[in-house]
């Protein structure tokens, strides 16, 4: 696209066009735009001078369009339309958007939270792609430059005021480990923890979440004869907690999703972690005025509110849920060390 030219051509002059092609007069055009018929005649000349055509004859039938004009009549309409469109603004109609957003967030809310969501998207909008990125490192940046549009995650200390920013869920922190696990039997102590291999499921941006330290103390727990397995692949967790001694410190609500934690269930954490997992939804300012991404911003709230509705039994003091009621409560009874050598 030749930038320059476009940049001399008065668009202005093809509103007059379009009046002068459907009256055939220039008087009537020019009483049609508001403006003198001598006015309307410099602009015909103009147009005559920027297409090099006479565009328009004399006849005893008034003005007639030469061949050239018959051309330009034929895609003018579209494109004053397109250009009206461009500037005000088009209705946005979720049914018939056709186009791609970029959603981050980890694997514990996707198996939580995509499958009701997308069912929901594609029944509104089935033309809308949803792109999903599980590992991204500074997401803020991401946001603010437009390589992504929305990112749930672990709440971070401080968000700068070009983020819009709301909170999702709070839920509590678990221990997760296999159905008969020896750890489910007895209290959960950090020195039982420390007997039992850890893995991690990567978090990005952990060190600016509010949780680092209460996620660093279970590495600090580990015994050096124990290993360790980080990925950022939870399904890769689940089945390597289905068949080892593993635990996994993650949030209990991931037990929603009965056909991924089939055999896994949920242990209090020790005390001296009391801590609450505070999930968010964060978008940049750049799209507060973008009608597709505040769609968006409701369908992801609401689908929330739905499921939090639908499976979540009971609340905390300040009305929010916490999802405590999928945590196990261990055999009390049964404090033995040999519990943790069977």
């Amino acid at each position: 696209m030749d930038s320059l030219n476009l940049h001399k051509t008065d668009l202005n002059l093809l509103v007059a066009l379009q009046a002068l092609l459907e009256e055939r007069s220039v008087s009537r055009a020019a009483e049609r735009l508001h403006i003198t018929q001598p006015a309307m005649s410099k602009t015909l000349s103009r147009l005559r001078a920027m297409f090099g055509d006479q565009l328009f004859t004399r006849s005893n039938r008034g003005m007639q369009p030469t061949p050239r004009a018959l051309e330009l009549a034929a895609e003018l309409t579209g494109l004053l339309d397109d250009i009206h469109r461009l500037v005000s603004g088009s209705r946005f109609d979720p049914y018939t958007y056709n186009g791609e957003v970029t959603l981050a967030l980890s694997e514990y809310v996707g198996i939580a939270l995509l499958p009701e969501l997308i069912q929901r998207l594609h029944r509104l909008a089935p033309r809308l792609s949803i792109r999903t990125i599980t590992r991204l490192e500074h997401q803020l940046d991401a946001l603010a430059t437009g390589s992504l549009d929305f990112a749930i995650h672990i709440a971070q200390s401080h968000y700068p005021e070009e983020y819009r920013v709301r909170p999702l869920v709070t839920a509590p922190p678990a221990i997760l480990v296999r159905a008969g696990h020896p750890l489910a039997q007895g209290a959960v102590t950090w020195e039982r923890l420390g007997r039992y291999p850890l893995i991690r499921v990567y978090v990005p941006d952990l060190e600016q979440a509010e949780v680092a330290r209460s996620s660093e103390a279970f590495m600090r727990v580990r015994s050096p004869h124990q290993g360790s397995l980080e990925t950022s692949h939870l399904m890769t967790a689940m089945e390597v907690l289905r068949s080892t001694d593993y635990f996994l410190p993650g949030p209990a609500y991931v037990l929603q999703n009965t056909h991924v934690t089939s055999g896994i269930v949920a242990l209090p954490t020790p005390p001296g972690s009391d801590y609450t997992l505070k999930y968010m939804l964060v978008a940049h300012r750049r799209t507060d005025q973008s009608a597709l991404h505040q769609w968006l911003w409701g369908q992801i709230t609401d689908t929330i509110t739905a499921l939090e509705a639908r499976s979540v039994p009971s609340a905390n003091a300040s009305g929010s849920a916490t999802l405590t009621s999928l945590i196990t409560t261990p055999n009390a009874a049964a404090t033995q060390d040999d519990m943790d050598t069977q």
